[in-house]
């Protein structure tokens, strides 16, 4: 049977779910008699059931009207099942405790806690295994979570927003708005995309920002986590309804490498330039948000960067481009 239609709705229905299973990756679960959907179950929120525990109990109920017992059955499932107890039993001994015969997985796991284990507990328990089917859009829709695992830190966003000649803020630090409406619009979709937003002492001093992702949609909210040397006020909109994680060093390594134990697999950067260039200038930067505006600072504005070809130097090349508006986004990765 040619797997990849089902397969391919799996990783498109699981799409729905991106805001509300992250920090996890988002996972798609299919149960088939013959070319017969029986069932289908999704990751729908981060501590709460897999997709395939929720596929297993929805074609509980079908037992005796579409099918007899679930030997009959084949599970489509874009990811690797976990082997491992975490905030939820381990997924793959539930598929072998049901008799099931024959699973067909996007990708494997690449969470080393995982990673192969999944598999060889089905096949240990003579399952028929099927791997590789659409492995690159299951890889590709979640980007951050295979990034972490492969690379062994955060999948690290820098945004930023500027004038048409190059500048941050004035001098005064005065809050500016450069942008326009609607690309302040986006930037709440990317805050909602991160596991997390790193700002400086500065900005949060300045601008008071509240720095979570307002969005019309359900949402984990990102973690938040402050860089800074002096103190703050704690009743600052940065600080409201948040867990905050506070860092007084200026070593970036030792922040990162702290991250890699955890669930964060995203960090979105949002700072004022200096801290911008700190990671820039030491490589930790997998991509580069601009937006540019048509408004103009002039001589009281302060550059983003000491050199025009900057983002060029660094390494990054342009993804894409497009309007927003009046204002221009374009989007590096390197």
């Amino acid at each position: 049977m040619n797997y990849e239609k089902f397969m391919l709705q799996a990783i498109t229905n699981a799409n729905s779910f991106k805001y509300t299973a992250k920090p996890n990756p988002v996972v798609g679960a299919i149960l088939l008699k013959d070319k017969k959907i029986i069932s289908e179950g999704y990751h729908e929120r981060f501590g709460e059931n897999h997709a395939e525990i929720n596929a297993l109990e929805e074609a509980k109920k079908q037992i005796g009207k579409t099918f007899k017992d679930f030997s009959e059955l084949t599970l489509i499932c874009t990811l690797e099942p976990c082997s491992h107890q975490g905030k939820t039993g381990s997924c793959a001994k539930e598929i072998v405790k049901t008799g099931i015969k024959n699973i067909v997985i996007g990708s494997e796991d690449p969470n080393p806690k995982v990673a192969g284990k999944g598999i060889e507990i089905l096949k240990k328990n003579k399952l028929k295994v099927t791997t590789g089917i659409l492995e690159n859009l299951v890889e590709k829709q979640n980007k951050f979570f295979f990034f972490k695992h492969k690379n062994n830190k955060p999948y690290i966003t820098l945004k930023i927003a500027r004038s048409v000649d190059g500048k941050s803020h004035y001098k005064n630090n005065e809050r500016t708005f450069i942008t326009n409406k609607s690309s302040r619009t986006d930037v709440q979709t990317i805050r909602a995309c991160h596991d997390a937003i790193l700002t400086g002492g500065n900005t949060l001093r300045y601008d008071n920002p509240r720095m979570n992702a307002r969005v019309n949609f359900p949402c984990n909210q990102p973690r938040k986590i402050l860089l800074t040397s002096k103190s703050y006020d704690e009743k600052l909109h940065f600080f409201k309804d948040a867990h905050v994680d506070v860092f007084h060093t200026k070593n970036l390594q030792k922040i990162i490498s702290s991250y890699v134990p955890s669930d964060i697999c995203s960090i979105l950067v949002e700072a004022g330039p200096k801290l911008a260039n700190a990671f820039l200038k030491a490589n930790y930067v997998d991509e580069l948000i601009i937006f540019t505006s048509k408004k103009k600072l002039g001589e009281n504005g302060i550059n983003w960067f000491s050199e025009v070809n900057a983002v060029e130097n660094y390494g990054f090349k342009l993804e894409s481009s497009y309007k927003i508006d009046t204002d221009l986004k374009e989007i590096f990765t390197k």
